[in-house]
């Protein structure tokens, strides 16, 4: 199986190329590179793969939650690949790949959200499988919860470098945490061969950002009501 990652839902973005079990992958560090660097990325690690994109099996990427802009870029790049070469695309949700670079069998993937939020979602590893326990959802830290069943939990993400009384509020029920994982386009990759295999590949011009929260920025209002200036 040979699938194409893009992941730039967050400030460390990456693409990787799974030929089989081999990954390899590149990152763009700085926000600001993504759109300029992106293609080329691509296309050196095709060249270094030894493949085409026309000899790939579908083009993923991570649709979020995360940044706006960087959902946009990926979102736009894989259906534009997809398109020209006649591949079908696999959107995988940005957490998932987070919390799939975690040990053990409970996760909790939790990412800095801004505007004083976090972007949260739970999993369980099974043996073939990331199973969702807590879909993806958009809170304040005080509201982020770890699920009632399951546990311990290992919780990796932003969120616990923004607002690290979490790790204290979790303590009781954490096998681990890692405060500095973000996504990853190898961890899109790997997930995404589930789809594939069951044939839930969409067209180009179906695939879509899960944005989860739909406001970019507060409103002056807000902003004053959370101390902030106007």
């Amino acid at each position: 199986m040979k699938i194409l990652a893009i992941e730039t839902s967050c400030e460390h973005a990456s693409v990787a190329l799974l030929a089989d079990e081999c990954v390899r992958q590149r990152t763009l560090e700085g926000q600001g590179a993504h759109s300029e660097r992106l293609l080329g990325e691509i296309r050196a690690l095709l060249a270094e793969g030894g493949m085409k994109l026309r000899g790939l099996d579908a083009i993923a990427f991570g649709s979020g939650p995360g940044a706006f802009t960087g959902l946009r870029l990926a979102c736009a790049v894989a259906q534009g690949l997809a398109l020209g070469s006649g591949l079908g695309v696999a959107p995988v949700c940005s957490l998932a790949a987070l919390a799939e670079q975690g040990e053990g069998e409970w996760l909790l993937a939790a990412t800095d959200a801004r505007m004083g939020e976090v972007y949260g979602a739970a999993y369980r590893r099974t043996e073939n499988a990331l199973v969702e326990v807590a879909a993806p959802h958009c809170v304040p830290p005080e509201a982020l919860e770890l699920p009632v069943a399951g546990g311990p939990w290992r919780v990796l993400g932003s969120a616990l470098r923004a607002y690290p009384a979490l790790i204290e509020r979790f303590a009781p029920k954490l096998a681990g945490w890692d405060a500095d994982a973000v996504p990853r386009a190898a961890q899109v990759a790997l997930l995404a061969r589930h789809q594939v295999r069951a044939g839930r590949l969409l067209p180009a011009e179906l695939a879509a950002p899960l944005y989860v929260r739909d406001k970019v920025a507060l409103t002056t209002a807000e902003r004053l009501a959370r101390g902030g200036r106007a």
